[in-house]
Protein backbone atom coordinates (compact mmCIF):
# COMPACT_ATOMS: atom_id res chain seq x y z
CA UNK A 1 0.00 0.00 0.00
CA UNK A 2 1.19 3.51 -0.79
CA UNK A 3 2.74 5.42 2.11
CA UNK A 4 1.80 9.03 2.79
CA UNK A 5 3.86 11.33 5.01
CA UNK A 6 2.14 13.64 7.49
CA UNK A 7 4.04 16.78 8.46
CA UNK A 8 2.83 18.70 11.51
CA UNK A 9 3.64 22.43 11.37
CA UNK A 10 3.38 23.20 15.05
CA UNK A 11 3.74 26.93 15.66
CA UNK A 12 4.84 29.26 12.84
CA UNK A 13 5.80 32.93 13.07
CA UNK A 14 2.38 34.42 13.71
CA UNK A 15 -0.38 34.05 16.26
CA UNK A 16 -0.22 33.47 19.99
CA UNK A 17 -2.34 32.06 22.81
CA UNK A 18 -5.03 34.64 22.03
CA UNK A 19 -5.30 33.17 18.53
CA UNK A 20 -5.63 29.65 19.87
CA UNK A 21 -4.78 28.66 23.46
CA UNK A 22 -3.34 25.36 22.16
CA UNK A 23 -0.60 27.07 20.12
CA UNK A 24 2.73 25.82 21.55
CA UNK A 25 5.19 28.62 22.32
CA UNK A 26 7.93 27.37 24.66
CA UNK A 27 10.46 24.59 23.97
CA UNK A 28 8.60 22.38 26.43
CA UNK A 29 5.22 23.01 24.78
CA UNK A 30 6.61 22.52 21.28
CA UNK A 31 8.33 19.27 22.24
CA UNK A 32 5.19 17.94 23.88
CA UNK A 33 3.16 18.88 20.79
CA UNK A 34 5.72 17.13 18.57
CA UNK A 35 5.47 13.98 20.67
CA UNK A 36 1.67 14.03 20.62
CA UNK A 37 1.68 14.46 16.83
CA UNK A 38 4.17 11.60 16.42
CA UNK A 39 1.87 9.35 18.43
CA UNK A 40 -1.00 10.22 16.06
CA UNK A 41 1.03 9.47 12.93
CA UNK A 42 3.15 12.51 12.05
CA UNK A 43 6.51 11.49 10.58
CA UNK A 44 7.80 15.08 10.37
CA UNK A 45 7.41 18.11 12.62
CA UNK A 46 8.16 21.58 11.30
CA UNK A 47 9.33 23.86 14.09
CA UNK A 48 9.68 27.61 14.69
CA UNK A 49 10.96 29.20 17.87
CA UNK A 50 9.47 31.99 19.99
CA UNK A 51 11.36 34.06 22.54
CA UNK A 52 10.22 34.87 26.07
CA UNK A 53 7.90 37.58 24.72
CA UNK A 54 6.40 35.24 22.14
CA UNK A 55 8.20 36.85 19.21
CA UNK A 56 9.65 34.75 16.36
CA UNK A 57 13.37 34.10 16.78
CA UNK A 58 16.23 32.05 15.33
CA UNK A 59 18.04 31.66 18.67
CA UNK A 60 20.23 28.58 18.59
CA UNK A 61 19.75 27.82 22.29
CA UNK A 62 15.98 27.56 21.90
CA UNK A 63 16.24 25.30 18.85
CA UNK A 64 18.80 23.15 20.65
CA UNK A 65 16.70 22.78 23.79
CA UNK A 66 13.56 21.97 21.79
CA UNK A 67 15.33 19.37 19.67
CA UNK A 68 16.83 17.73 22.75
CA UNK A 69 13.40 17.51 24.39
CA UNK A 70 11.85 16.01 21.25
CA UNK A 71 14.67 13.49 20.88
CA UNK A 72 14.11 12.31 24.44
CA UNK A 73 10.57 11.31 23.42
CA UNK A 74 10.56 10.02 19.83
CA UNK A 75 12.28 9.57 16.46
CA UNK A 76 10.14 12.04 14.48
CA UNK A 77 11.96 13.93 11.69
CA UNK A 78 12.65 17.49 12.81
CA UNK A 79 12.27 20.08 10.05
CA UNK A 80 13.73 23.37 11.25
CA UNK A 81 12.63 26.71 9.83
CA UNK A 82 15.07 29.12 8.19
CA UNK A 83 12.50 31.92 8.01
CA UNK A 84 14.29 34.27 10.36
CA UNK A 85 11.28 35.58 12.22
CA UNK A 86 9.94 37.84 9.46
CA UNK A 87 7.87 40.59 11.02
CA UNK A 88 7.05 44.27 10.86
CA UNK A 89 10.20 44.82 12.92
CA UNK A 90 12.41 43.57 10.07
CA UNK A 91 14.14 40.35 9.09
CA UNK A 92 16.97 38.69 10.96
CA UNK A 93 20.36 38.79 9.24
CA UNK A 94 21.29 36.06 6.79
CA UNK A 95 23.92 34.70 9.15
CA UNK A 96 21.47 34.64 12.08
CA UNK A 97 19.08 32.61 9.94
CA UNK A 98 21.79 30.13 8.97
CA UNK A 99 23.54 29.80 12.35
CA UNK A 100 21.16 27.12 13.78
CA UNK A 101 21.92 24.97 10.73
CA UNK A 102 25.68 25.39 11.18
CA UNK A 103 25.47 24.52 14.87
CA UNK A 104 22.75 21.86 15.03
CA UNK A 105 22.87 20.17 11.58
CA UNK A 106 19.18 19.19 11.49
CA UNK A 107 17.90 16.36 9.30
CA UNK A 108 15.61 18.71 7.42
CA UNK A 109 15.08 22.45 7.01
CA UNK A 110 12.89 24.90 5.11
CA UNK A 111 14.23 26.59 1.96
CA UNK A 112 11.79 29.29 0.86
CA UNK A 113 12.26 29.74 -2.88
CA UNK A 114 11.74 33.48 -3.16
CA UNK A 115 10.62 36.72 -1.57
CA UNK A 116 6.95 37.29 -0.70
CA UNK A 117 4.76 40.23 0.35
CA UNK A 118 3.83 38.45 3.57
CA UNK A 119 0.21 38.83 4.73
CA UNK A 120 0.02 42.13 2.78
CA UNK A 121 1.88 43.69 5.71
CA UNK A 122 5.61 43.10 5.38
CA UNK A 123 8.26 41.46 3.21
CA UNK A 124 9.37 37.88 3.73
CA UNK A 125 12.78 38.32 2.14
CA UNK A 126 14.79 35.47 0.65
CA UNK A 127 17.45 37.10 -1.48
CA UNK A 128 19.39 35.22 -4.17
CA UNK A 129 22.57 35.58 -2.10
CA UNK A 130 20.91 34.12 0.99
CA UNK A 131 19.36 31.20 -0.90
CA UNK A 132 22.65 30.33 -2.58
CA UNK A 133 24.46 30.34 0.77
CA UNK A 134 21.70 28.39 2.50
CA UNK A 135 21.55 25.76 -0.24
CA UNK A 136 25.29 25.12 -0.09
CA UNK A 137 25.23 25.11 3.72
CA UNK A 138 22.45 22.52 3.78
CA UNK A 139 24.52 20.28 1.50
CA UNK A 140 27.55 20.78 3.73
CA UNK A 141 25.77 19.78 6.96
CA UNK A 142 23.64 17.00 5.41
CA UNK A 143 20.29 18.75 5.83
CA UNK A 144 17.46 17.84 3.43
CA UNK A 145 15.90 21.05 2.06
CA UNK A 146 12.13 21.34 2.13
CA UNK A 147 11.47 23.70 -0.78
CA UNK A 148 8.57 25.87 0.33
CA UNK A 149 6.57 27.15 -2.64
CA UNK A 150 4.09 30.00 -2.26
CA UNK A 151 3.73 30.86 -5.95
CA UNK A 152 4.55 29.32 -9.31
CA UNK A 153 7.65 31.46 -9.97
CA UNK A 154 9.27 29.85 -6.95
CA UNK A 155 9.22 26.49 -8.73
CA UNK A 156 11.21 28.05 -11.57
CA UNK A 157 13.66 29.43 -8.99
CA UNK A 158 14.12 25.92 -7.58
CA UNK A 159 14.77 24.57 -11.08
CA UNK A 160 17.40 27.28 -11.61
CA UNK A 161 19.16 26.32 -8.37
CA UNK A 162 19.09 22.68 -9.45
CA UNK A 163 20.94 23.66 -12.64
CA UNK A 164 23.52 25.72 -10.76
CA UNK A 165 24.18 23.15 -8.01
CA UNK A 166 22.70 25.14 -5.13
CA UNK A 167 20.17 22.31 -4.81
CA UNK A 168 20.60 18.61 -5.53
CA UNK A 169 17.99 16.28 -7.00
CA UNK A 170 15.74 14.67 -6.01
CA UNK A 171 14.06 17.61 -4.29
CA UNK A 172 11.20 17.67 -1.82
CA UNK A 173 8.65 20.43 -2.35
CA UNK A 174 6.17 21.82 0.17
CA UNK A 175 3.36 23.64 -1.65
CA UNK A 176 1.89 26.28 0.67
CA UNK A 177 -1.48 27.33 -0.70
CA UNK A 178 -3.57 30.35 0.25
CA UNK A 179 -0.93 32.37 2.09
CA UNK A 180 -1.92 36.02 1.79
CA UNK A 181 0.48 37.40 -0.82
CA UNK A 182 0.93 34.00 -2.46
CA UNK A 183 -1.07 31.68 -4.71
CA UNK A 184 -4.75 31.19 -3.92
CA UNK A 185 -5.64 27.87 -2.30
CA UNK A 186 -7.68 26.32 -5.08
CA UNK A 187 -7.56 22.78 -6.39
CA UNK A 188 -6.91 24.18 -9.89
CA UNK A 189 -3.82 26.02 -8.65
CA UNK A 190 -2.63 22.93 -6.78
CA UNK A 191 -2.86 20.79 -9.92
CA UNK A 192 -0.96 23.43 -11.90
CA UNK A 193 1.83 23.68 -9.31
CA UNK A 194 2.13 19.92 -9.01
CA UNK A 195 2.52 19.62 -12.78
CA UNK A 196 5.43 22.12 -12.77
CA UNK A 197 7.59 20.09 -10.37
CA UNK A 198 10.79 18.45 -11.66
CA UNK A 199 10.44 14.78 -12.51
CA UNK A 200 11.43 12.51 -9.65
CA UNK A 201 10.58 15.05 -6.92
CA UNK A 202 8.58 14.25 -3.81
CA UNK A 203 5.99 16.77 -2.72
CA UNK A 204 3.56 17.75 0.00
CA UNK A 205 0.92 20.44 0.24
CA UNK A 206 -0.99 22.42 2.81
CA UNK A 207 -3.92 24.79 2.56
CA UNK A 208 -4.05 27.75 4.91
CA UNK A 209 -7.31 28.59 6.66
CA UNK A 210 -10.47 27.75 4.68
CA UNK A 211 -8.49 25.94 1.95
CA UNK A 212 -7.18 23.40 4.45
CA UNK A 213 -9.53 20.50 3.78
CA UNK A 214 -9.93 20.93 -0.02
CA UNK A 215 -6.15 21.01 -0.46
CA UNK A 216 -5.62 18.03 1.86
CA UNK A 217 -8.15 15.90 -0.02
CA UNK A 218 -6.92 16.96 -3.47
CA UNK A 219 -3.29 16.36 -2.48
CA UNK A 220 -4.03 12.78 -1.49
CA UNK A 221 -5.93 12.23 -4.74
CA UNK A 222 -2.97 13.61 -6.73
CA UNK A 223 -0.42 11.38 -4.99
CA UNK A 224 1.16 13.90 -2.62
CA UNK A 225 2.01 13.96 1.06
CA UNK A 226 0.23 16.31 3.49
CA UNK A 227 0.98 19.00 6.04
CA UNK A 228 -1.37 20.03 8.82
CA UNK A 229 -0.98 22.00 12.03
CA UNK A 230 -1.70 25.20 13.93
CA UNK A 231 0.91 27.13 11.93
CA UNK A 232 -1.42 26.91 8.93
CA UNK A 233 -4.87 26.65 10.46
CA UNK A 234 -5.95 27.29 14.05
CA UNK A 235 -9.48 25.97 13.38
CA UNK A 236 -10.70 22.39 13.21
CA UNK A 237 -13.85 23.38 11.34
CA UNK A 238 -15.68 26.63 10.62
CA UNK A 239 -15.79 28.64 13.84
CA UNK A 240 -14.40 25.77 15.94
CA UNK A 241 -10.84 26.14 17.25
CA UNK A 242 -8.62 23.08 16.99
CA UNK A 243 -7.92 21.45 20.34
CA UNK A 244 -4.30 20.71 19.42
CA UNK A 245 -1.88 20.00 16.61
CA UNK A 246 -2.39 16.32 17.39
CA UNK A 247 -6.12 16.59 16.68
CA UNK A 248 -5.36 17.83 13.16
CA UNK A 249 -2.83 15.02 12.62
CA UNK A 250 -5.34 12.46 13.87
CA UNK A 251 -7.92 13.58 11.30
CA UNK A 252 -5.37 13.54 8.47
CA UNK A 253 -4.24 10.03 9.43
CA UNK A 254 -7.84 8.82 9.50
CA UNK A 255 -8.52 10.27 6.05
CA UNK A 256 -5.36 8.69 4.64
CA UNK A 257 -6.37 5.26 5.93
CA UNK A 258 -9.98 5.64 4.79
CA UNK A 259 -8.67 6.48 1.31
CA UNK A 260 -6.84 3.16 1.21
CA UNK A 261 -3.29 4.39 1.90
CA UNK A 262 -0.93 3.92 4.84
CA UNK A 263 0.54 6.56 7.12
CA UNK A 264 4.33 6.59 6.80
CA UNK A 265 6.45 6.11 9.91
CA UNK A 266 9.49 8.34 10.46
CA UNK A 267 11.75 5.52 9.24
CA UNK A 268 9.66 5.11 6.08
CA UNK A 269 9.58 8.88 5.56
CA UNK A 270 13.36 9.04 5.79
CA UNK A 271 13.57 6.42 3.05
CA UNK A 272 11.00 8.21 0.86
CA UNK A 273 12.75 11.57 1.30
CA UNK A 274 16.30 10.27 1.07
CA UNK A 275 17.26 11.35 4.59
CA UNK A 276 20.09 9.57 6.32
CA UNK A 277 19.64 9.55 10.07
Amino acid sequence: MEKRIITAALTGNWGDKSTNPALPMTPEEIAEAAYACWKEGAAVVHIHMRDEKGHPTMRVDLFEKTIELIREKCDVIINMTSSGGHSLDGMASDETRMLPFRKLKPEMGSFDCGTLNWLHQTIFENSPKFLEQLGHLMQEVGCKPELEIFDVGMVDTAKYYLKTGVLKAPCHFQLVMNAAGGMAGTVENLVYLKNQLPEGSTWSATGISRSHMPILLATLALGGHVRVGLEDNVYYSKGVLAESNAQLVRRAASIIREAGYEVATPAEAREILGIRK
